[in-house]
């Protein structure tokens, strides 16, 4: 009997982190929840990072994924948005690191070539192909990329060092 592995994947991002669940079985996949975290944008920068790590805490308590994986940051445009998106991350890389789960973070480009099989694939074709690898998925934008991140995760955690991945 092969053992089943739950995936928590994370998007990270101040105005929307994306989140989905996985179970890994094998080589075969299945969605278990997916979705968006979203504060609201009137909020002070502190108390939508609170709503990031609290609702990341909660669906992880709901759910009880045992390994996590989150895409790393890319390059802002510019110095405050990068300040800003790191803060995001660090908020929503807490919830999981607090839980006592093993944490690994995949480079975007990663991402996308191991769902699409192109690193320069877009949000449409990222959704499109999590609603092939996921039969009955219907997650869009944030929540597509990060179920992408949980089958990337899925793909290389043999070879992924928790905490530092390819």
């Amino acid at each position: 009997m092969t053992e089943t592995i739950r995936i928590l994947g994370i998007d990270p991002g101040l105005r929307h982190t994306g989140w989905g669940i996985i179970d890994v079985s094998g080589t075969r996949l299945s969605r278990v929840a997916d979705g968006t975290i979203s504060p609201a944008p009137d909020l002070a920068l502190a108390d939508r990072l609170l709503a990031i790590h609290s609702g990341l805490e909660e669906i992880i308590a709901t759910h009880r994924p045992v390994e996590a994986a989150a895409e790393e940051t890319f390059m802002a445009s510019n110095a405050a948005s990068a300040l800003k998106l790191g803060h995001a991350r660090a908020a929503a890389l807490l919830a999981p690191a607090r839980a006592g789960l093993p944490v690994a973070e995949y480079a975007a480009r990663l991402v996308k070539k191991s769902v699409v099989g192109t690193g320069g694939a877009d949000k449409n074709q990222i959704a499109a192909m999590i609603a092939i690898l996921l039969p009955g998925c219907k997650a869009k934008d944030d929540a597509a990329d990060a179920l992408a991140v949980a089958i990337c995760h899925a793909h290389h955690r043999k070879a992924a060092s928790m905490g530092s991945a390819a």
